[in-house]
């Protein structure tokens, strides 16, 4: 499994149940490469766990306006919906693995 790609569509439904990271970047962002790795990886590992879903900015520019993304890579931490935590930049595994674990009581 990997993250979901979210929409303006489909943004809503995906964040109100649990615990969603959710990392907005672009296909021409060189940090987004390297974080893009890092979140499937999470997929994977926390399946069942959290969400962990994906939003390219050039295709939803209106999300990205919403949550005020201004540089790329930008992971928002959402709890049943609530904006929880924003982290710009690069982010490791364990860094992003740990706040999720501590959100979703693991």
């Amino acid at each position: 499994m990997s993250a979901t790609a979210l929409s303006t569509a489909t943004f809503q439904s995906t964040i109100e149940k649990g615990v969603t990271l959710v990392d907005f970047w672009a296909p021409w962002c060189g940090p987004c490469k390297i974080q893009l790795p890092i979140v499937h990886e999470l997929a994977d590992e926390l399946e069942g766990q959290a969400t962990i879903a994906t939003v390219n900015v050039d295709e939803q520019s209106d999300l990205a306006s919403q949550y005020a993304v201004r540089s790329i890579p930008t992971l928002l931490l959402f709890k049943d919906g609530e904006l929880v935590d924003q982290m710009v930049g690069v982010n490791s595994k364990d860094v992003l693995k740990g706040k999720i674990s501590k959100l979703a009581g693991n």
